[in-house]
């Protein structure tokens, strides 16, 4: 009880959350059968299919039709800024992993969030490949088809989903014991509080679509998401882009990964840099004069060290500036390139 008010249970909310998740899976699972043509929107390592887009408009049709008052975001869907006036928000990826789903692989999900006055409450996560919905509220737990989740893992031999694109071109040259490598973050994040795995990290910045469910699920189950610096994620931002890399899990992995990421200097973007991140200190004394106010500074760091520094300009998309190693650099005008398009220059 607050204030004589008794805190909502949600119970409507993740049962029509739950039940369109399982609708959306379905309806990706019939597509799978069918066929259908790949499109791309900034790479080959963000795809995009008919799928994403009927998922997507079933989802937020009928969210729009129960909740008229809430606020929508979807992946898929052209952005209002009419949410940011909205207490309640819901945030949808109708397919986190398409990359995975696309090429036939099971490691991916129908995502369904519910922030509110920025904070995630609510979560429901459904692999369709393996019949999993994961749902939860916090402060009232996490369930799996219906059964309470697992208590946590006690380690010591901590379990780390990782991405299989950043194992694949670079982590899987480190020293970090634990990684499981895989494709959709949210289900990452709702196989960790479901007890299934224990801890992950990105090195790429993340989208709040990506994130919003399987954080609710994480503090459902007591654990927590937050960005590589240790700053904490705010969800329904005018941009709804988290500018650098994650780390989450239950506590104890969470403090253990944190010290393993910098025992090993694993790098981590950070996009849109400005003078009141922490990163900011990183840069030389000559630049931090050179580019403050500057909106399109952008760096992959590690151990307090810039490993690549690329300056854009967010409006053009032209190149400014591009210096470091080449190999981090690469990295970086990835991150860079499918946040903001093809780059010029």
């Amino acid at each position: 009880m607050l204030g004589g008010m008794t805190a909502p249970t949600f119970s409507h909310e993740l049962s029509v959350a739950s039940a369109l998740a399982r609708e959306a899976g379905a309806l990706l699972l019939s597509h799978l059968r069918a066929g259908f043509t790949v499109e791309h929107k900034t790479s080959a390592d963000d795809p995009v299919t008919v799928a994403d887009r009927e998922a997507s408009t079933l989802i937020t049709t009928r969210l729009a039709q129960v909740f008229p008052l809430d606020g929508l975001l979807s992946e898929e869907e052209e952005d209002s800024q009419d949410r940011l006036s909205a207490a309640r928000v819901w945030i949808v990826d109708p397919i986190d992993g398409t990359k995975e789903y696309s090429t036939g692989l099971p490691d991916y999900c129908v995502s369904i969030g519910l922030a509110v006055d920025g904070e995630p409450v609510l979560g429901v996560v459904y692999a369709p490949e393996t019949d999993e919905l994961f749902s939860g509220v916090v402060g009232q737990g996490v369930t799996l088809n219906g059964q309470p989740a697992p208590v946590p893992h006690v380690g010591p031999d901590w379990r780390i989903a990782v991405s299989d694109t950043e194992h694949g071109r670079e982590l899987r040259g480190t020293a970090l014991p634990g990684m499981k490598p895989s494709g959709s973050i949210a289900l990452k994040l709702a196989r960790i509080a479901a007890g299934q795995v224990d801890a992950t990290f990105t090195m790429s910045p993340r989208s709040e679509w990506d994130i919003a469910a399987g954080h609710a699920l994480l503090r459902a189950a007591g654990g927590e998401l937050r960005r590589r610096d240790g700053r904490p994620v705010q969800y329904n931002r005018p941009r709804p882009h988290i500018e650098q890399g994650l780390i989450g899990g239950v506590p104890a992995a969470l403090d253990w990964l944190e010290g393993q990421l910098r025992g090993h200097r694993l790098p981590v973007a950070h996009l849109g840099l400005t003078p009141a991140d922490p990163a900011w200190t990183l840069l030389p004394e000559s630049d931090r004069a050179a580019l403050g106010g500057h909106p399109g500074v952008n760096v992959r760091h590690a151990d307090g060290e810039v490993l690549a520094l690329l300056v854009v300009n967010p409006g053009t998309r032209q190149v400014e500036r591009a210096e470091g190693d080449a190999f981090h650099l690469e990295r970086l005008t990835r991150d860079v390139t499918r946040a903001l398009g093809t780059l010029a220059g």
